[in-house]
This record gives C-alpha cells, sequence and structure tokens, in this order.
C-alpha cells in the first residue's frame, strides 16, 4: 500500500508565523486529504501557552516534531534577524527530523517560512522540492524580487534612494513606496547582520519551486497578476487565511465580550499592535490621552512600554501593563473603555457588531482580519513589512487613515489620534471607507468560496505538490 505524500513545514519563530501555517495546512488538508503534514519547529525557549494550544489543537493528519532549543545566538533588536539565527542554528536538528520522516513516510516537500529559508539547504540535500510560504500580501513580494533583479547593486541602489529621497516603485502597484516606507533592514549598514539576514531571504525567492502568498485577487489584483506572469517562481495566492478562534483564556474572552455585548452596533474602537508590538511610554500616555479625547469608545489590549518597537515579541512581560497608563485614566474612562492587559480575543472582537474601527500595527494577519470582517482601519505601523503594508491600506485601497506624526517630538500626538478616530468613525469619509472595506470583505469570501480564485490557486499548488 502507498504511503500518502507527506509535507513538512518549518514556520518561523513566533505565534504570528506559526498562526498562518497552520491554518493553511488545515485549508490545504480540508480540500485535499491525499497529504498528510507534518510541522518542524525551530525553538529558542519553551513554548508559550497560546503556541501551546495551537499545536495541541491540530487535527490528526498534522503532526508537530519540536527542535532542541538553541543556545548562545547572537542577540538582535530586529525580530526578523533573530528569526533568522534561531533557524540557522537548528539546521542539524532539522537535518536529523527530515532524514528520519524520509525513513518513516513519503516525505516530497518542505514548505518553509519567510524567515526559515536556511531550510532550503536541507531540501536541496534530500531532493525534496522546496516552497516559500509568505503569510504577508504580494506588494512586500513584489518589492523584494525587484531587489533581486539589480543583483549586487541591492545596497547601491538602497543608499542612492535614500540620498535623493526618492520612491520605490512596485510592480503592479499604482502609488509610489517612498524609501522610508520599506523594510528597516534593508537600510542598515551592508555589513550588519539585519542587512545579511533580509537580503538572503530575498535572494531564496529565486530559488524554490514555488511561493505560497496569503492573499487573494480582489485585494491586489495587479501585482498578484503580474507575479503569476514570472516563469519562476510559480505563485500561488490562497488567501485569506486566518483564524476562526482566538487562542485566548477564557476569563478574558469572556469579559472582553460580555462587555462589547453591552455596547451600540459599530461603536467601540479595538486597539492592538499585534503579538510583539510596542511604543514607547511618551506615546502610550498621548495614545491614552487621545483616545480619552475622542469621546469614543474602545477596547484596548495595553503593552507595557518600550523604546525598542518589538520588544514584546519573544520576551514575556513581567509588569503590570495598566502601571504604565496615565493617572486617572482607568478612572475617567471606566464608562467608554475596556482595558486588557497583554492580550485579547482578536478574531472573536473584530467580528463582534460592536466593533466600528481597528487601530493596528498593520501585521498582515491583523490587516486580512480587518479586511475579512468589514472594519476600517487606523493604520499605525511599527516595523517590518508593516509600513508598506499601511501605504497599501490608505493610498490604494483607501480603507484605513494614517495618523501624522509630529516633526518635533517624532510621535503622534492626542489631538491627532482623537481626530483620525472620528475620521473612521463618524462623517462622510467614514462611510466612504466602511463601504470599500465591506466590497473587499465580500472579494474575500468570494475568493475562499469552492470555485474562488484562491481555491483554484491551492488546487493548482496540490497538484504540483503530488506530481513533484
Amino acid at each position: 500500500m502507498n504511503k500518502k505524500p507527506c509535507i513538512a513545514m518549518v514556520p518561523s519563530p513566533g505565534l504570528s508565523h506559526l498562526i498562518p501555517q497552520v491554518e493553511f495546512a488545515k485549508q490545504l488538508l480540508q480540500h485535499h486529504n491525499e497529504f498528510i503534514v507534518t510541522f518542524i519547529i525551530p525553538t529558542l525557549s519553551p513554548l508559550t501557552p497560546s503556541m501551546q494550544q495551537v499545536l495541541n489543537n491540530l487535527p490528526p493528519n498534522i503532526d508537530f516534531i519540536l527542535l532542541p532549543q538553541v543556545k548562545n545566538i547572537q542577540q538582535s533588536h530586529d525580530p526578523a534577524a533573530q528569526m533568522k539565527l534561531i533557524v540557522k542554528h537548528s539546521i542539524p536538528f532539522l537535518q536529523q527530523e527530515v532524514k528520519s520522516l524520509i525513513s518513516k513516510t513519503n516525505l516530497v516537500s518542505l514548505i518553509f517560512s519567510i524567515f526559515s529559508t536556511d531550510a532550503y539547504e536541507v531540501a536541496k540535500q534530500f531532493n525534496l522540492s522546496s516552497y516559500l510560504f509568505y503569510a504577508s500580501g504580494a506588494v512586500p513580494t513584489s518589492f523584494y524580487l525587484t531587489l533581486l533583479n539589480l543583483d549586487d547593486s541591492i545596497s547601491s541602489e538602497i543608499e542612492f534612494l535614500e540620498s535623493a529621497y526618492e520612491t520605490v516603485n512596485v510592480p503592479g502597484s499604482i502609488v509610489p513606496y517612498h524609501i522610508k516606507d520599506i523594510p528597516d533592514p534593508l537600510l542598515c549598514e551592508r555589513s550588519s547582520l539585519e542587512y545579511k539576514s533580509f537580503l538572503d531571504v530575498c535572494q531564496k525567492f529565486s530559488l524554490v519551486d514555488g511561493v505560497i502568498i496569503n492573499t487573494f485577487n480582489d485585494l491586489e489584483p495587479e501585482v498578484i497578476r503580474l507575479l503569476q506572469e514570472k516563469e519562476k517562481p510559480c505563485f500561488y495566492p490562497v488567501g485569506p487565511l486566518h483564524r476562526n478562534e482566538s487562542n485566548c483564556e477564557d476569563n478574558i474572552n469572556s469579559m472582553c465580550l460580555r462587555w462589547l455585548e453591552n455596547q451600540p452596533p459599530s461603536s467601540v474602537l479595538y486597539v492592538c499592535f499585534g503579538s510583539g508590538g510596542t511604543v514607547s511610554h511618551e506615546q502610550l500616555n498621548e495614545l491614552a490621552f487621545g483616545l480619552e479625547l475622542s469621546g469614543k469608545k474602545f477596547l484596548w489590549v495595553v503593552r507595557v512600554p518600550s523604546k525598542v518597537v518589538s520588544s514584546a515579541y519573544f520576551v514575556g512581560e513581567k509588569d503590570d501593563p495598566l502601571d504604565y497608563l496615565p493617572s486617572g485614566f482607568l478612572e475617567r474612562t471606566k464608562e467608554n473603555g475596556l482595558v486588557v492587559p497583554s492580550w485579547a480575543p482578536q478574531v472573536e472582537i473584530l467580528g463582534h457588531g460592536s466593533i466600528g474601527g481597528f487601530l493596528s500595527h498593520c501585521g498582515w494577519g491583523s490587516t486580512l482580519e480587518s479586511v475579512v470582517n468589514g472594519v476600517p482601519m487606523i493604520a499605525w505601523p511599527l516595523f517590518a513589512e508593516q509600513r508598506m503594508n499601511a501605504k497599501l491600506l490608505t493610498d490604494e485601497l483607501k480603507v484605513a487613515v494614517r495618523p501624522k506624526i509630529d516633526d518635533e517630538s517624532g510621535i503622534v500626538k492626542r489631538e491627532e489620534v482623537a481626530n483620525c478616530v472620528k475620521r473612521i468613525m463618524e462623517g462622510d469619509e467614514s462611510l466612504e471607507i466602511q463601504k470599500r472595506i465591506k466590497e473587499l470583505s465580500v472579494g474575500a469570501a468570494v475568493a475562499t468560496s469552492e470555485n474562488g480564485s484562491s481555491k483554484k490557486a491551492l488546487s493548482s499548488l496540490a497538484s504540483r505538490l503530488q506530481n513533484f
């Protein structure tokens, strides 16, 4: 009896990278049960409760293997470089597990996340097909491929753009992207860990058999069309891939949803900077005063402030975030707001009828969850490709507004926060934004329907995986 083809998936470290790849695996197996999937997971430290819960709830045809925790790696404030290092140091362990899987199963392919690209060499070593799973959209994908076309002149081109204050044209996009919109690592010194790590990621796009992207045709139609015209690699827009439920403590879940049940329809602004985003203490105060000044209802997930915008990505919080809020803020806003420390059931919150807006860091997972639920956004990007996502949302799709940063202080002032809240929650501009994002929500549903473009892309990928 022939064994089912097995696919090994290597996610980048971190919950926000694990979740979309798990959702992709579920979708693949739901429609193509001729496969089995095993996750091989690089680790730096013990799993967080949230990650453990995701893995414990995997369906029977998805297994997982935890690689040994890596030790003594060079520290970096850049999450991408840190994740790349974790995976790089895990490669010997990955080789062992892949060899073991080959002896037990009909292993045909390695599918790895954007910062797990060192796994490509393992795929080559064992003659497996290789696919890059990019949990973000088509615009940054197209931009990375544009950089590849510059070959060895990547850094000099970036330096020129920066010095000339020029814009970057992304093939298929109708708006130009400014040099300040591109991911930070590409603006670092050529010798830096951050730059080298990101450059390696860009180069892998041209080597793999295919690239799986978490987007759909109505969201980025022209960019996707141009990507799919390329001979190699093949591109598979299979999104939106998103969770149906949050991995959250029941008491927090119940508290948030109970509070929302008592609010009028479309009256609440949800405020959250993703699974690892943080702002400075000064910015935290201005955000708090701005929410208060707006007079609108809000549900705010607060984290301990930090000058490093990604500080909560790998390190848990020891202090109580609520201790950092302005004096008297919680008492003054208790009728209008609910403040939750560190974590909240985002999927259920964005799907609730009381939500009328989302102040978001523009991580792609949060962006898709907002689009799927038809929730207008305030775009507040922090790091990675989030500024490119924000540009897409505000200037091209026009489903979000973006607060202006004060030139002197470098932060968003309270008056600007209040103004942005009102822009998406009331008035004619708000109605136009709501109309556009509801149309995208319908497009997302059509793409993932039985004969939708994303389902067809998934079937095309499954056929290639099976016939390798």
